[in-house]
């Protein structure tokens, strides 16, 4: 479905990424684990065509990504939700929802996707005339989830969804990225939550100074001693 060959990338001098390779099949939770400042979410904004790769080529479905711009991807069905949530906070819960329908494709299924998230999130539902910027951050979270979703993705990217969440809320979140794959969404989830998110991997990639230096499924790399040493504290 995503390949990713050969992929670097630098702001400016400084190099981030350096030959990346990644594949994501349909119907797959891949996972890319690392420290801060690993370059996942560089990655992720490669992908989003938010910045234009140094080197190396993203095809999805076949089709390459070079000459496409963000609004591009998106209609092709990849969708990010960004690392810190960036809800609109002076809109409500339902206009924020709305936003994620903009384009043609979505807008026509608006209605059944509203439905959809308010089954996922039954918080979001009683909150709908609610100011986004009101929220707890666990229920931004969850609306920016839910905004991604209103936009019929084929593959969603996630960046940090846990990111200064409490322990709680990152359980229901990480349940949330299950139940979404359940329902036929491929997902690429970019995590510091090491642990959290090699559990729901399907696959895993271990991204350490913008290089690739492990891959395997979820639970050999929960099993893996570098792993276990470089991010689980065992």
């Amino acid at each position: 479905m995503l390949r990713i060959e050969k992929l670097s990338f630098a702001y400016g001098d400084l190099r981030v990424l350096w030959d990346v390779d990644l594949e994501v099949s349909k119907g797959e939770i891949v996972t890319v684990v690392g420290a801060n400042g690993a370059g996942k979410s560089t990655m992720l904004r490669n992908i989003s065509r938010l910045v234009k790769p140094t080197a190396g080529s993203i095809s999805f479905e076949g089709e390459d990504l070079q000459r496409s711009e963000p609004h591009d991807v998106v209609g092709r069905g990849i969708v990010q939700v960004p690392e810190g949530r960036k809800i609109f906070p002076e809109l409500t819960v339902i206009e924020n929802l709305r936003m994620g329908s903009y384009l043609p494709g979505a807008r026509k299924d608006r209605d059944k996707n509203m439905d959809w998230v308010f089954t996922l999130f039954p918080r979001l539902k009683e909150r709908e005339k609610q100011l986004g910027g009101t929220m707890s951050g666990g229920e931004q979270q969850m609306l920016a989830i839910a905004r991604g979703l209103m936009a019929n993705p084929k593959l969603l990217l996630l960046d940090e969804p846990s990111l200064g969440l409490s322990p709680l809320f990152v359980k229901n979140i990480f349940q949330i990225i299950r139940d979404i794959n359940a329902e036929g969404v491929t997902i690429l989830l970019v995590e510091q939550n090491v642990y959290q998110s090699l559990r729901i991997a399907h696959r895993a990639y271990v991204l350490e100074t913008g290089r690739v230096v492990l891959q395997g499924s979820g639970e050999n790399l929960l099993k893996d001693e570098h792993v276990k040493k470089a991010f689980l504290g065992m």
